[in-house]
């Protein structure tokens, strides 16, 4: 059975999350116990106690779902998961995705997605940026909502999530204004997003400089199984071209609806969630509606054998 593994990013983050799993599989907390050692500091307590606020602050978000996500990709092997045939990771999760396929080393992923979280909060002071989810309405309008509400500034879609869910981004005062426009042409829904930093936007380019500068530093392997990149829906394998398209990401838009797309194409028939919560599972069912190709999420022990007997079957 072709199946295809995706990662989530920021904004699958939880109070709690991943204590069901780690309740029946020490290798969670063990992999938790890796990256503080790295940080500096409990990540695992952060993730289990919070505080809600610093756990939301993206220079800890980044590293924690990093580690969510390896943490369940370790107890999948362990439990004899093979290799998928594809994978994918939503903005932040694609270094999930490297690490998952052998590019990358877990301590240094770890030690990199923090200084990608510094690097992008440094870029934008706070209030000056802001994102918002348009429901509702047409790409292509949006698009059009973009280039009439920046007026001088930056506005422009960052995330493709799905079919009628399109994430903006950009300076605060032309995502405000893109959102009454599109209010007027009829959107469902235009909500404001409780983050303070514009990813995937021009306004990145500063954290994008220096996101090149140390990605010449990093060592990538050959990938044992390559990623598909959301930024132009293409397979990397060599370590420049893989640098590229981490350092695009960040000031180009995520093309997740079009990543499934390319997956079910290539004859993929289940797709596995691999970290905490449902959130790409959900975009994925509104992607691909054909009841054949199987959407899961690996959350606890139940969820962990169902995938692994759907990907054998």
């Amino acid at each position: 059975m072709a199946f295809a593994f995706v990662f989530p990013g920021q904004g699958s983050q939880s109070i709690g999350m991943l204590s069901a799993l780690a309740s029946a599989e020490p290798l969670v907390q063990e992999t938790f116990a890796e990256a503080s050692s790295v940080l500096g500091y409990d990540l695992w307590k952060l993730c289990q106690e919070g505080p809600e606020e610093l756990l939301g602050q993206t220079e800890r978000t980044q590293p924690a779902m990093l580690a969510a996500g390896i943490a369940t990709w370790r107890v999948w092997r362990k439990h004899g998961g093979l290799l998928p045939s594809a994978m994918a990771g939503h903005s932040l999760g694609e270094y999930s995705a490297l690490v998952a396929a052998g590019a990358l080393d877990f301590a240094t992923a770890i030690a990199l997605v923090q200084f990608r979280g510094q690097a992008m909060q440094a870029a934008v002071p706070a209030g000056q940026g802001a994102m918002a989810a348009i429901l509702g309405a047409e790409d292509a309008d949006i698009d059009a909502a973009c280039r009439e509400a920046a007026q001088g500034e930056i506005v422009q879609p960052a995330n493709f999530n799905s079919p009628g869910q399109i994430v903006i981004a950009g300076s605060a005062a032309a995502v405000d204004r893109a959102i009454e426009i599109l209010k007027a042409k009829g959107a469902k829904r235009a909500i404001k997003l409780p983050v303070s930093v514009p990813s995937h936007s021009p306004l990145m380019a500063p954290a994008a400089e220096k996101l090149g500068q140390r990605l010449k530093d990093i060592q990538f392997n050959t990938p044992a199984v390559k990623d598909i990149y959301t930024v132009d829906v293409r397979k990397h394998g060599d370590a420049d071209s893989i640098r590229g398209a981490l350092v695009q990401q960040l000031v180009g838009p995520v093309r997740w609806t079009q990543t499934i797309q390319a997956m079910v194409a290539s004859g993929v028939k289940v797709i596995v969630e691999c970290g905490p919560g449902r959130v790409l599972t959900g975009l994925n069912r509104r992607i691909e509606k054909n009841k054949e190709i199987a959407m899961l999420a690996i959350e606890d022990s139940d969820s962990l054998q169902a995938a692994l007997k759907a990907c054998v079957e």
